[in-house]
């Protein structure tokens, strides 16, 4: 049974809160119309990167992604939730229905293994799964004509890709996945491992350097795609700077000690967020 626009859009709406950890802090901050198409876009980029990450033998992941794909050439034709909510958007937004083939493309690097020789490759990744999500907010924000906007938007998602990134060295490698660039590695000398209580090693300090390095890097693609906040209205403005400021507070605890990602999962406290989402909407930091 085909749901209504608007129980496809209360159940987008429910998959944000329930599993946006960082990006609901932001969304929320947005009008109603606005609020509801970012999060079904928000509840089909999770689908796609939860296939990825998911426990499915590697041919059916790829069964999967290869329907979502055949779900967005016809995507009027769903009886999904979430598609009847990103079909709504669609029509009434100017969503680039093809950035989720972007995400496709990333997810499936994620699925094969791919390992990234250089750091002008794993933009090329993080463009795929990070900057199209830039992208389609873009869409549901709007902003002023600007020849930029869509590489602003573009770098914004990168940068905070990078991050993640960053934070998730230790739970990537557990996982089979490696992300930082191979030629990185080797400059600096590192071999990832982990100890038998599953602890990052770094008895030379070398990761520790390159995640300095790599910090640094990052925040000169925060810097860029920050530009687009001139570009927005005051809400969108607060609800992309909401996002980008958790992650960026993430990079600078991640700069100031390295360390801190070799034993866990980094993340800010509930408090924390909520107040920078505050401080967005007040325009503090704009």
């Amino acid at each position: 049974m085909t749901p209504t626009v608007a129980q496809a859009y209360q159940a987008c709406e429910s998959i944000t809160r329930s599993q946006a950890r960082n990006f609901h802090y932001g969304i929320r901050l947005l009008p109603p119309s606005k609020r509801g198409a970012l999060c079904a876009l928000y509840a089909l980029s999770r689908r796609i990167d939860d296939i990825g990450d998911g426990d499915l033998p590697l041919v059916e992941k790829a069964a999967a992604l290869a329907a979502v794909r055949a779900s967005l050439r016809d995507i009027e034709a769903g009886t999904d939730p979430v598609l009847v909510a990103v079909a709504d958007a669609a029509r009434r937004y100017p969503v680039p229905l093809g950035a989720f083939d972007e995400l496709v493309d990333g997810v499936e690097m994620d699925v094969t293994g791919r390992q990234y020789e250089t750091f002008d490759e794993l933009v090329g990744y993080c463009r795929c799964v990070a900057g199209s999500v830039g992208r389609l907010c873009l869409a549901i924000f709007g902003s002023r004509p600007h020849p930029q906007a869509a590489a602003y938007a573009d770098a914004l998602g990168i940068a905070l890709q990078q991050t993640n990134i960053l934070r998730d060295i230790r739970e990537d490698l557990l996982n089979g996945r490696v992300y930082l660039p191979t030629k990185e590695l080797a400059d600096f000398g590192v071999r990832l491992s982990v100890d038998e209580l599953g602890r990052l090693e770094d008895d030379d300090g070398r990761l520790a350097a390159l995640i300095v390095a790599a910090a640094a890097r990052a925040r000169d693609w925060y810097a860029d795609g920050m530009r687009l906040m001139a570009l927005l209205d005051r809400r969108s403005t607060a609800c992309a700077s909401a996002m980008a400021g958790i992650y960026r507070r993430l990079l600078d605890r991640i700069a100031r000690d390295p360390t801190s990602v070799y034993d866990r999962r980094l993340s800010l406290s509930s408090w924390e967020k909520a107040g920078m989402a505050a401080r967005a909407l007040m325009g503090v930091g704009r």
